[in-house]
């Protein structure tokens, strides 16, 4: 995979195969049952999804997202080197401070999303399981005269998300990202157990992806393909500064933002209830009007019961499907959000 350009999906894992990755000692824990897909490695729940959930949204509890890669970027040239490929505006970067960034192809197609903060020495990121390797590949190549070093650290730190509202001790030397939705802590993975032991009830994936759904996060792997650009899942308003160049794809991005509109766009779903099975991602969404064998306007990228708004989904479809529609996934009726405006 070394030096491959094209997008990394995030069940692909390329740089380790799931036989060889390691499983989170977490996975021990009582009740414990593991993810599959995607997020292989870590706990799906630990036996009651909802109030795991509502465990989350109440600010108790911690996720373990050990299986996300953790990758590193020090020197004295870090952050103008980091700017110049990112779709982040990183040059000035203030330590502790938590920002999302791309790197788009030629085409402005994403082919990774960045998690990161730096702590005044080093640029730290977490990123999709797998995708470290590609990642790394590509900064790698792009190095030239820069005093920088690029390292996987995923061997070494796991991320723990502590969800807003969190007590949740933290020593100081450790790296924590601080966002709206709660901390992302770099857990030393000697520590792992043991800060687990203090962190309160630990929390499944699913829980971590239902509140992600609810507030209309995109993912890297299940939100994206080979073409999607940032303008169809709303990654303009958190990952891309519109006033900044000098990165692959940027001409893409001007363009389809300042004379266009993208060919497609993210939408929110309430599933109707009363399926006993959630489309899962790759389902075809149609309008429900041209019934079942009505022609194709996009697919279900991710979905999930939820604890308060019941089964949810977030959907790419086409930019022209009108916004007042009834969908269906499969024979699953769903109403849309508007999230990315046509």
């Amino acid at each position: 995979m070394a030096g491959s350009r094209r997008p990394v999906r995030s069940y692909e894992r390329p740089g380790r195969s799931l036989d060889g990755m390691t499983k989170s000692p977490l996975l021990s824990l009582p009740g414990a049952v593991p993810a599959e897909g995607p997020d292989e490695g870590v706990a799906a729940h630990y036996g009651d999804l909802f109030r795991e959930q509502r465990a989350l949204a109440d600010g108790t509890g911690f996720v373990d997202l050990s299986h996300r890669g953790v990758v590193t970027v020090s020197g004295a040239d870090r952050l103008p080197w980091l700017h110049l490929l990112l779709t982040q505006h990183v040059e000035n970067l203030p330590p502790g401070q938590a920002t999302e960034a791309l790197i788009l192809s030629a085409h402005g197609h994403i082919e990774h999303a960045l998690y990161l903060v730096d702590d005044g020495a080093t640029t730290w990121m977490h990123v999709e399981p797998g995708t470290q390797g590609p990642l790394l590949a590509y900064l790698e190549s792009m190095k030239f005269f820069y005093r920088v070093e690029t390292a996987d650290a995923t061997d070494q730190f796991a991320v723990v998300h502590l969800p807003a509202g969190s007590i949740t001790e933290v020593p100081a030397e450790w790296v924590v990202r601080e966002t709206p939705y709660g901390r992302e802590v770099f857990v030393p993975r000697d520590r792992l157990e043991d800060f687990a032991a203090q962190a309160g009830p630990p929390i499944g994936v699913l829980a971590h992806e239902a509140l992600r759904i609810e507030a209309h996060r995109p993912r890297l792997g299940l939100e994206t393909d080979h073409r999607t650009i940032p303008h169809e899942l709303g990654w303009l308003d958190t990952a891309v500064h519109l006033q900044k160049g000098c990165y692959r794809g940027q001409e893409t991005v001007a363009r389809v933002q300042n004379l266009g509109r993208p060919p497609r766009r993210l939408v929110f779903l309430h599933l109707d209830g009363s399926e006993v099975r959630l489309p899962g991602h790759g389902t075809e969404v149609r309008v429900a009007t041209e019934g079942e064998d009505g022609r194709a306007v996009g697919t279900i990228t991710s979905s999930a019961r939820h604890w308060e708004l019941g089964p949810i989904a977030l959907a790419v479809v086409k930019r022209n499907t009108p916004e007042r529609a009834t969908l269906l996934a499969e024979n699953t009726a769903a109403t849309q959000e508007t999230v990315v405006a046509p």
